[in-house]
């Protein structure tokens, strides 16, 4: 059976994963006592069809917490694959989201209800085998990242992302590159209220011959770094390239890498899904590309 425990501090966005993780075909149980994991794994491995089981985990459970290490070790004795996904985010965010819902924290009172929990999930914060920092992250997002993860197809999903220095960087991000030495469109007054997928500010910035070799070393490394991480069996590669505004710069050479990558030989076999993203580009312009 392959399991996947879904925990991290509260307001971090465990039921939204959750939910995420239901919708491509995983059986979903949430908050369930530590100690009855091999009972349902065991009951469920019984049942041919149910192969994939995520299992939410959370600090209300923190008497049965401790025994998590043996349950773990339990469990991968007996065959089982455990993976343990740690959900995160700074506390001022965590605080502000529980503002924002009017919740209360399941551990008392804000904010030593958020360093209680930190302390409690240590036991299974140290077997994390991948963390996501919800931080900057919406709803939507965080979907879209659960899903690209753990979707059952075996393909690499590589992520060409823009995004702007000036909101902060992808925390999620494998790979990330600067590209703020480049001249900006937004010092050109006719371009300024445009963005990269105009075809005047995309001509701007690739029109710059330090454009043209960034591009041709981008290309060189993706082709080079994707078929080994296909062979590594990874599933999931985001490459972020940041301007300032991540208005017109990272957009367009976003855009043109992955037409370079689209275009010739296959990046690897089999091919990665290739996803599009502009992080701050209004919400109509950063509608998300996907490239079989």
């Amino acid at each position: 059976m392959e399991l996947l425990v879904v925990t991290g501090m509260s307001g971090a966005g465990k039921s939204t994963a959750l939910a995420a993780l239901a919708d491509i075909g995983f059986y979903c149980v949430d908050n369930i006592p530590v100690l009855l994991l091999p009972q349902l794994v065991d009951v469920l491995a019984a049942e041919e069809a149910t192969r994939r089981i995520a299992v939410g985990i959370d600090a209300r459970e923190v008497g049965h917490l401790g025994a998590f290490a043996s349950v773990h070790l339990q469990l991968v004795q007996a065959g089982h694959r455990v993976e343990v996904l740690f959900l995160d985010a700074p506390d001022d965010v965590l605080v502000r989201r529980f503002a924002e819902t009017r919740r209360r924290h399941p551990l008392g009172e804000l904010p030593d209800a958020i360093t209680d929990e930190r302390a409690s999930l240590r036991s299974l914060r140290v077997r994390t085998t991948a963390t996501i920092d919800t931080g900057g992250l919406r709803a939507r997002e965080l979907r879209q990242m659960i899903r690209d993860r753990y979707s059952a197809a075996s393909v690499l999903h590589l992520v060409l992302m823009s995004f702007g220095f000036k909101t902060g960087l992808p925390s999620f991000a494998d790979l990330v590159f600067d590209v703020r030495f480049l001249a900006n469109p937004y010092d050109v007054a006719a371009l300024r209220p445009r963005t990269g997928l105009d075809a005047e500010v995309a001509a701007f910035v690739l029109g710059q011959t330090d454009a043209t070799v960034l591009l041709d070393h981008l290309e060189g490394l993706l082709r080079f770094v994707v078929p080994r991480s296909v062979r590594e069996g990874r599933s999931y590669l985001t490459v972020a390239l940041g301007c300032t505004g991540g208005q017109h710069r990272s957009v367009a050479l976003t855009e043109a890498l992955a037409q370079r990558l689209t275009a010739g030989e296959l990046l690897s076999r089999p091919p990665p899904q290739l996803i599009i993203r502009h992080r701050d580009l209004p919400e109509a312009a950063a509608k998300e590309t996907v490239h079989a």
